[in-house]
């Protein structure tokens, strides 16, 4: 069946990103796909018993609890939008729970690893290393989303009142104060990125090339610059965010406070940053009191 109606829906009534949408359209077909191989039945007719079957198989290809709660997170919204608009009298997946995820507490970069980067001696006269440097201290000043730092425009910075415009998930705006040393670099960047004469083009970031910065440049450059000061496995965009997080709420800042900045709609989205301070401070209680020591 054609799912446009309801892909519309999500990106026009739902403002959900092209990223997600193509994501759910991807889950419904596989799912469709399932059903008519498996019982010659459309997905508007699938029962809840045989919608376990879909689960089931995909846990037997291996996918991890996480993906396949993804993807009947989906499903469920399919349906729901089925119920809304009339074309169901049921919800099939009214009585599903999700399966249990193990709680992973990602390690924040420490202070002392984002500063040997964004204090080290780059050459500013150089775009690409510019450009770099002033994507991690966005990232690590702001807690901006990878997303959200790619598509910042070139009028999003606004220098005379220090703070910076972001169009966050389903085009929620948010203001972030601008640091001093982010303004400079800003300023800095301003001057060489003019020199691409770019008409047309206001995004703020841009590669070597003119043209708009795009995902895997921007994890590419994390990588690269934490590699040399970091021996933490996990080195991305995220980690940044998650370091700006932590390190905030280390130094006492509100947990509203830092749910603003950070664009969240829920402060439970947030505590999860609240784990990982407790987590290192536990590491580092066990290693330092004397007691520990004699266990």
């Amino acid at each position: 069946m054609s799912f446009n109606s309801y892909l519309d829906y999500l990106s026009f009534e739902k403002k959900y990103s092209q990223h997600t949408v193509i994501a759910y359209k991807k889950d419904l077909q596989q799912l469709e796909d399932y059903l008519q191989e498996e019982y010659s039945l459309g997905i508007k007719d699938a029962t809840y018993p045989l919608i376990r079957t879909w689960l089931s198989a995909l846990l037997d290809e291996h996918l991890s609890s996480r993906t396949v709660n993804r993807k009947m997170a989906a499903v469920k919204s399919f349906y729901k939008y089925l119920l809304i608009t009339e074309q169901l009298d049921h919800h099939p997946l009214a009585q599903h729970k999700s399966l249990k995820v193990s709680s992973k507490i990602q390690i924040p970069f420490s202070k002392s690893e984002v500063e040997a980067i964004l204090n080290s001696n780059y050459d500013s006269s150089d775009f690409e290393s510019l450009r770099d440097v002033l994507i991690i201290e966005l990232f690590y000043a702001t807690g901006i989303r990878r997303a959200e730092l790619i598509n910042l425009k070139l009028d999003d910075f606004n220098v005379s009142s220090k703070t910076i415009k972001v169009l966050g998930k389903r085009n929620k705006e948010r203001i972030i104060p601008m640091l001093s040393s982010v303004e400079r670099r800003v300023e800095e960047y301003i001057l060489l990125r003019a020199e691409f004469n770019v008409s047309g083009c206001d995004e703020f970031f841009l590669t070597k090339k003119g043209a708009k910065l795009y995902p895997g440049l921007v994890y590419r450059i994390i990588k690269s610059y934490f590699s040399n000061v970091s021996k933490k496995v996990k080195t991305s965009p995220h980690i940044l965010r998650h370091s700006f997080a932590t390190h905030l709420i280390d130094e006492g800042a509100d947990l509203n406070v830092v749910k603003e900045l950070l664009g969240h709609s829920s402060l439970a989205s947030t505590q999860v940053y609240t784990h990982s301070s407790m987590a290192m401070l536990k590491g580092v209680y066990k290693s330092a009191h004397p007691r520990s020591k004699k266990n």
